[in-house]
């Protein structure tokens, strides 16, 4: 089987892949997408689907940053991919909300939204703590055990199954080729460049990318990096559709396109299970009929639990190889909310073979320091 070779190989289909793989043919780059296939882990069909600013980079102001930047990114990313491919990845923004149930939920709140203004900036930032008479203005059907939250005017959310089926679309209308079921075996130095050896053939490119979530900790060593990242399960409960109450969504409970409600938002240290737990789904489902009382009327249609990809400190990670130029690794567990940047401002980056400097604070060197101080 001959060769087959491109600009830039990128290791991954789901979103992350997919996103920096459209941004780099977008901009007339030569592009291989290598997929495992379904028996993936698949993180992008388990997404909630929220494009969220108000509460991402607690602790990490560069996260924070680049958050916000792919926010701003997001309304001529989705109208470019709508306008390209034909397919909508149902972009929102209309805000979103954070709901809390008790006095110390909005404590907590509060206090993380104060954090937030003061790495933003209270101009920039905008986000604020409201009480329950204004969320209840915003949004109809609250229950009377909301007792406030908070809001933010740069969140929205958007369909992940459609902004995937749209980015791929995308690829291919680029110079963009896509590869099923072509797990990676091997990458191995070639000239100035890199073979990479697949169950589906062969492949050549100056630049190779590892965005393939959990199997980035077996694949970042062959290119000299590291990705200690492990699995995080979530569950969403998906119910029948009802005509169009929410205006925005929450960090809980959101409205789609056609009509359903996501619930959501479990967290569970249960390495790589993605079975579906009653008691969390119940959790899941009894904090969801508080917020909104009006959820207990609908059935109930549809559940999974997928599988986030976490660093240690729940931050992205974005290197590219000092032993091995050209070679880039990308973990994350925001797929929809970062896919903005990931399209117009960091595969940009890729293509010119180096990231910016306010990147070195991603590295996954970070962890080597942790370690180190732990020790000492």
């Amino acid at each position: 089987m001959a060769v087959q070779h491109a600009d830039t190989i990128v290791v991954g289909g789901g979103l992350v892949g997919a996103a920096i793989s459209y941004g780099l043919a977008k901009i007339g780059q030569g592009v291989i997408v290598l997929d495992e296939g379904d028996v993936a882990f698949r993180a992008s069909r388990g997404n909630f689907g929220l494009v969220w600013v108000q509460s991402k980079g607690d602790g990490m102001p560069e996260y924070a940053r680049w958050t916000r930047r792919s926010a701003d990114l997001w309304p001529e990313f989705a109208g470019e991919l709508a306008g390209e491919t034909g397919v909508s990845p149902h972009y929102y923004k209309a805000g979103g909300v954070h709901t809390c149930l008790s006095e110390e939920e909005l404590q907590a709140r509060t206090n993380l939204i104060e954090r937030m203004r003061q790495v933003h900036g209270p101009e920039r930032y905008e986000a604020r703590v409201l009480d329950r008479r204004e969320l209840a203005e915003m949004l109809p059907g609250l229950g009377e055990a909301v007792i406030g939250g908070s809001w933010s005017p740069h969140d929205g959310h958007a369909s992940p199954l459609h902004l995937l089926r749209a980015l791929h679309a995308g690829l291919l209308q680029g110079r963009g080729r896509y590869h099923a079921d072509a797990r990676v075996t091997a990458i191995a130095r070639d000239g100035s460049g890199y073979r990479v050896t697949t169950a589906a053939g062969v492949f050549a490119a100056e630049r190779v990318v590892l965005a393939a979530g959990l199997a980035n900790r077996a694949l970042a060593p062959m290119v000299g990096l590291s990705a200690p990242v492990s699995p995080l399960k979530g569950q969403i409960l998906v119910t029948e559709r009802a005509a169009t109450v929410l205006p925005m969504p929450t960090a809980f409970v959101r409205q789609t396109e056609e009509g359903t409600f996501l619930m959501g938002d479990s967290y569970e240290d249960s390495g790589f299970d993605t079975a579906s737990r009653p008691n969390v789904m119940a959790e899941i489902a009894r904090r969801a009929a508080r917020t909104f009382p009006f959820l207990r009327k609908l059935q109930v249609v549809r559940a999974w639990a997928a599988l986030r990809v976490m660093s240690g400190d729940g931050f992205p990670i974005y290197e590219q190889s000092r032993t091995h130029p050209g070679a880039f690794v990308v973990n994350c567990h925001s797929g929809v909310t970062l896919a903005g940047a990931h399209a117009l401002a960091l595969a940009p980056m890729i293509a010119r073979g180096r990231l910016d400097e306010e990147f070195a604070a991603f590295s996954a060197g970070r962890f080597d320091v942790q370690a180190h101080r732990d020790v000492a």
